[in-house]
């Protein structure tokens, strides 16, 4: 189940950058590390384009939209997926926000940061959750062959982290994932020094 198999790397993918992050913000409170703030706008980055691009239409094209038509189960699981996939946006450009202030030295921006980023991320750990736990278990449930057919030609034409369909002026989601591996400090990264920016 390839389909499957991509969506759950992307979803570890943005996992790992959250939890990233959260490492980062406690490492800077702590006074343990120097912020790199061009690593952190980087992964803000990585969390605005990558969900809302790419991961969340091909979600709901191949996934839960097929699943809506097939059933009624779920229903309200899947108003609450599809109200969070709209509100992602917004909730991505308080963040950014936030991260501005931080980079211009405004006063209390770190913490305004700090605190934009915790309701982000709980905001998107249950999100997922709900996808995991109580959505996905519906689409194997009721997907045919010739459902599941559709979806893993869908997921493995658009596979952002092993760039498929990384044309001009598209993202390579994989390259970039290992560029901020490689600039995070250890033992989230391997701390190859600053990011830079492009």
């Amino acid at each position: 189940m390839e389909a499957m198999r991509i969506l759950m790397d992307e979803h570890q993918s943005l996992a790992a950058i959250i939890h990233a992050i959260r490492h980062l913000i406690g490492e800077i409170r702590a006074g343990r590390l120097e912020a790199d703030q061009g690593l952190l706008a980087a992964m803000v980055h990585y969390l605005d384009a990558y969900p809302e691009k790419r991961h969340h239409p091909k979600e709901d094209r191949y996934l839960f939209g097929p699943l809506k038509a097939k059933t009624g189960e779920g229903a309200a699981a899947l108003e609450r997926l599809a109200r969070e996939h709209g509100e992602a946006e917004a909730r991505i450009k308080v963040l950014e926000a936030a991260l501005g202030r931080y980079r211009a030295g405004e006063p209390g921006g770190f913490e305004g940061f700090a605190q934009a980023f915790e309701g982000y991320a709980a905001f998107y750990r249950e999100h997922m959750l709900l996808e995991e736990r109580e959505v996905l278990p519906l689409v194997i449930a009721h997907f045919t062959e010739a459902d599941w057919a559709a979806a893993e030609a869908g997921f493995l034409a658009d596979d952002p982290l092993r760039g498929t369909r990384t044309g001009e002026g598209e993202e390579d989601f994989g390259r970039i994932f290992s560029k901020l591996v490689a600039a995070a400090p250890a033992p989230i990264g391997l701390g190859a020094g600053p990011y830079k920016e492009q």
